[in-house]
């Protein structure tokens, strides 16, 4: 039977699914960070090698027919930084076509079947964006952190590390400052004007978790997280379900709680994300099988 590939490059990894267009997935792979933009165009490419090389393992590449990209930061791509792809594509042994969207279009198939609609991104970064068929028709935010990604997961390490040089003898501060490894507020400042970003980002996981556990300050910075993502969401027209995705969006997080109850208040169907890879795969496929797009949909993203 024929094959497609679908792939989701991150700012954090990639990922590769090969799958049977009846949706039958048949080999996975992972690789490295996937955003052209800031890994560059180079090291992004090998990521996709990583992860294509992986899940193509055993599988013949004569067979697969379609390709999707699900890219973070595709103006890299048309500026110029797209024959990096095609020389693995080749290096691969596939000769198919291969489409590249961006990365909100997958994370919305991921989540829903629907011809379009708008998918609420907040990971490294936030993003809102209204998607139709294989577009994003108009984006809010998604500006870098110096300027936006406001309710992201860096905005909340950054808005952990100023809470905690503030309120320095609190609970909260003393377990920022023993996550950067220093015991003093002007320590902390200095480690901040390193711009450490990895372990700037590293702080939002253990923000929610103190926000769960009841820490007043935590939980502050994720309400206000949840309302900057709210704010962005209303930017955008309402036409078609909302998805949620990205890690503190996808996963049992305070800041999902948080917009959810406000999408639940208002009456507003939302879904979550689940696999943007598979996702990927099903937009190759959906018009290649036996099986009509919603029943794909749902084996492939079950």
């Amino acid at each position: 039977m024929d094959l497609v590939v679908g792939v989701d490059a991150g700012g954090t990894s990639t990922r590769a699914v090969v799958a049977t267009v009846d949706g039958r997935i048949v080999g996975r792979g992972s690789g490295g960070a996937g955003n052209p933009l800031t890994a560059g165009p180079a090291a992004a490419a090998s990521s996709l090698a990583d992860a294509l090389r992986a899940a193509l393992h055993g599988v013949p590449a004569e067979r697969v027919v379609r390709g999707v990209l699900g890219v973070a930061g595709t103006s890299a791509l048309t500026a110029g930084g797209g024959s990096a792809y095609g020389k693995v594509w080749t290096r691969l042994g596939l000769t198919c076509p291969r489409v590249v969207v961006g990365d909100a279009v997958t994370a919305f198939a991921a989540g829903s079947p629907a011809p379009g609609g708008i998918v609420l991104i907040a990971g490294t970064g936030a993003i809102a964006a209204e998607v139709s068929g294989t577009s994003v028709v108009r984006t809010v935010d998604g500006n870098g952190w110096l300027l936006g990604d406001l309710g992201s997961g860096r905005w909340i390490g950054l808005a952990a590390l100023r809470c905690a040089v503030r309120q320095w003898s609190s609970p909260f501060a003393a377990s920022i400052a023993s996550r950067a490894g220093v015991t003093s507020a002007d320590a902390l400042i200095r480690w901040a004007q390193r711009l450490p970003f990895a372990e700037i980002d590293a702080l939002a996981p253990l923000v929610c978790s103190l926000a769960r556990a009841g820490d007043p300050l935590a939980g502050s910075i994720t309400s206000a997280a949840a309302r900057e993502l709210i704010r962005s969401l209303d930017e955008l027209p309402r036409d078609g379900p909302v998805v949620l995705a990205g890690g503190l969006l996808a996963a049992d997080t305070p800041v999902h709680d948080g917009v959810r109850s406000v999408l639940d208040s208002r009456g507003v169907p939302c879904t979550r994300s689940r696999d943007p890879a598979a996702a990927a795969a099903w937009l190759a496929a959906r018009d290649l099988g036996p099986l009509a797009a919603e029943e794909l949909h749902a084996v492939l993203l079950r």
